[in-house]
């Protein structure tokens, strides 16, 4: 089923969606080339290399669609479009239209897994990846052909029980066909051996080409079950490739869930899977061992020897990536903090590994241990090995996996980890040890059919913090990972540039997840400008890991990170609900509010913008009675603390309509006021009441005294943004 026909089953989405491509006049192709424009999008599954190529992707979809239009034009029902979409195309760049068309599909996703009791419930549609493996080698984090591919990988994931159950009516075929051959084969020789002995020498010559007649005859079937077998492990290696990919997959979007997006845990429907497929190969390799044994004294068979070689390579495989961690650790993590996470072991009850409740150890790697860990200790490899040295001191980082017969989960949990001092590894250049990753290693070795075997899994990437102001930039370290890593990389290797598209997707999903409302087309379009340095441009230009959070903006002394954090925490702290309400301009600049949005209103109307002087600051914007565009100096933290904003613009009467609602004042923030009662001036123990109180002496009765009409500027607030007035009423 195509993407366009999920959206179709939801009417109020589909009319949503339709509305937005007929902003270019594209609504009747969306519907009309479905599929098609899916699949081509969908086939671009590496970045360009260079400006050039994505051109050249332009241009192709470009004309492809043209070319499209062109086979319709004998098509009575839809003839009389085309002529007014070729207009609209006239007037539209390729580039332009390959964007309009790509946001559209990357909408169309983010909004299927936002509905309820969907497949779409979790796909990275928000920041985009290529799923932990998925579209392996793909690094294009945020490309529609990303997403479009792991929309088509979780339908695949809901057929994999059927496709692994047909699977197993071929297997349980196999097992019916080498027992006749056995049977067979254990009747000749039986018969020979019996007849031997009653024949005479004359007749033993005949007896002998008899036999070697009945032993052409089996060898001949048993190599035609071999073939047969042959194919059912080759669909069986499918499957379970699948299975691994659905599984990092789930990996992949457990780490997209460290940015705040929402995850969809199927990690129980992926785990019958796995149950299912441990059941099936060890069959399978029973089977290649039944056909080794049936050599009627030829010399070893390099097929089967081969068949048998594979079979348990692909059965450690199963094993071991089935080790995961369930609950990850907290990505950013202080020293001396208790912490949590918790193991799970996908095989369930099937390998009898349960009985002996393994032993499960946490250890602290750094990036170059995980390096070296993951290189010499591959998924494949179950051999006992000692763990590497830990790069910390972990306390309560001994767990025992546990079985739960009811849930058929087999884990273990940590629920009182600390992390009591760490190692760092010498810094290069101007790195930081907020630049410095981690993980945690989580190991066992358990009793496997009488064999030692070793299993671990690593953490997702965790950046180790002494000090609360060293959150920010390693919260920058860990949103770049989580978005823009490849799971099948060397840990933790991440690209150093991505591009626009990618990086405003992952400030999305991390802004709306912290505060509760995603950010507009307008917001992220102020993002690009504060990023590039200007208004310019077409959006595909890519952003490097120094412009995001290592270079100061232009005549600032922080990072674009830095600002855009402040911002998030300030939001989320103090203004969650003029935020969600839609009260808050927010991500606009100065230029364009003093310029182009108040110069068009009346009198009191005023806007609310986070600042780009002031670290985590907010300022108001406004008309007074004389036509002045004014701004007040920014409140940061520190003030809403002591007044909340909404009682902050209560107290100025200056202003009274909220931009963009264009609603009254105490209509739109009056169930956020506090509420006071003024009345009851004095307390019960006699002390006189007194309130805090906004106040801006340079304004007067709603005017600015001596402030000349034409020259916007900032309103200094004395005493820090606030002062106080005394209301004091005695009775």
């Amino acid at each position: 089923m195509s993407l366009w026909k999920r959206i179709a089953c939801f009417p109020e989405l589909e009319k949503r969606m339709t509305q937005y491509y007929d902003g270019k006049g594209l609504a009747e192709i969306r519907v009309q080339f479905a599929a098609w424009i899916e699949d081509t999008l969908m086939s671009q599954q590496q970045p360009p290399a260079s400006d050039k190529i994505f051109e050249q992707l332009v241009n192709s979809f470009y004309e492809g669609l043209k070319q499209k239009l062109i086979t319709l034009d004998g098509d009575n029902l839809f003839k009389f479009k085309i002529r007014e979409i070729c207009t609209h195309l006239g007037q539209t760049t390729p580039i332009e239209l390959y964007t309009y068309v790509r946001n559209g599909l990357l909408r169309e996703i983010q909004a299927l897994k936002e509905m309820p009791q969907n497949p779409y419930m979790y796909n990275p549609a928000v920041v985009g990846c290529n799923g932990m493996g998925m579209n392996t080698g793909n690094p294009y984090m945020g490309s529609v052909g990303a997403h479009l591919a792991d929309v088509r990988m979780t339908e695949d994931t809901y057929a994999l029980p059927a496709r692994i159950q047909k699977l197993a009516v071929d297997v349980d075929n196999m097992r019916l066909a080498i027992q006749g051959l056995q049977g067979e084969q254990e009747a000749v020789v039986k018969y020979f051996n019996q007849t031997r002995a009653m024949v005479t020498p004359q007749e033993l010559e005949e007896l002998d080409n008899q036999y070697k007649q009945q032993y052409l005859i089996l060898c001949n079937r048993k190599n035609g079950v071999v073939d047969d077998l042959r194919r059912v492990i080759s669909e069986y290696d499918t499957i379970q490739d699948q299975v691994i990919m659905a599984l990092k997959m789930w990996q992949r979007n457990q780490a997209l869930a460290g940015n705040g997006a929402p995850f969809h845990d199927n990690l129980d429907d992926i785990q019958r899977c796995v149950e299912m497929l441990v059941d099936m190969v060890s069959k399978i390799h029973a089977f290649v061992n039944n056909l080794i044994l049936m050599s009627m004294g030829e010399t070893e068979d390099p097929i089967l020897a081969e068949m048998l070689n594979h079979v348990r390579s692909v059965q450690r495989l199963l094993v071991l990536s089935a080790f995961i961690v369930e609950r990850q650790p907290p990505q950013v993590m202080k020293t001396q903090t208790r912490f949590a996470a918790a193991v799970r072991w996908l095989i369930g009850p099937q390998l009898g590994v349960y009985t002996n409740t393994p032993v499960i150890e946490c250890v602290i790697l750094s990036e170059a241990q995980a390096q070296r860990h993951a290189a010499n200790n591959s998924n494949s490899d179950m051999q006992p090995g000692s763990p590497p040295q830990s790069s910390g001191e972990i306390i309560n980082n001994i767990s025992t996996m546990e079985y739960q017969q009811a849930t058929r989960v087999f884990s273990a949990s940590f629920r009182n980890m600390q992390l009591k001092k760490i190692k760092r590894a010498e810094k290069k250049g101007t790195e930081s040890v907020m630049d410095e990753k981690f993980s945690l290693l989580f190991y066992t070795t358990v009793v496997f059919n009488e064999f030692k075997i070793s299993c671990w899994t690593l953490s997702l990437p965790v950046v180790v913090i002494v000090h609360g102001n060293q959150e920010p930039q390693s919260w920058a370290t860990i949103t770049w990972d989580n978005a823009f890593s490849d799971i099948t990389r060397e840990p933790f290797q991440v690209p150093e540039k991505v591009r626009w598209a990618q990086l405003s997707a992952a400030l999305n999903t991390k802004f709306g997840s912290a505060t509760g409302r995603n950010l507009t087309e307008d917001n992220l379009n102020f993002l690009y400008e504060k990023l590039f340095r200007n208004e310019a441009g077409e959006h595909t230009e890519f952003i490097t890991w120094a412009q995001f959070c290592k270079e100061p903006l232009p005549d600032r002394s922080f990072t674009f990170w830095d600002w855009f954090f402040a911002i998030m925490k300030l939001t989320k702290d103090h203004l969650l609900n003029l935020w969600k309400e839609g009260l808050i301009v927010g991500f606009i600049n100065k230029r364009k509010t003093l310029e182009e949005i108040l110069p068009m209103q009346q009198y009191g109307t005023f806007l609310l913008r986070f600042s780009d002087s002031e670290l985590g600051g907010i300022t108001v914007a406004f008309v007074d009675d004389q036509g002045n565009k004014l701004m007040l100096a920014p409140w940061t933290s520190r003030d809403l603390n002591i007044r909340c904003l909404a009682d902050r613009i209560h107290d100025l009467n200056v202003l009274r309509i909220v931009y963009p609602k264009n609603l009254p004042r105490d209509e739109a923030f009056g169930s956020f006021y506090s509420h006071h009662v003024d009345e009851q001036k004095t307390t019960r123990d006699g002390y006189v009441a007194s309130d805090i109180r906004v106040n801006v002496p340079a304004i007067e009765g709603g005017s600015v005294v001596g402030t000349p009409q034409h020259q916007p500027q900032d309103i200094p607030m004395p005493n820090d943004n606030f002062i106080s007035e005394f209301d004091s009423i005695l009775y």
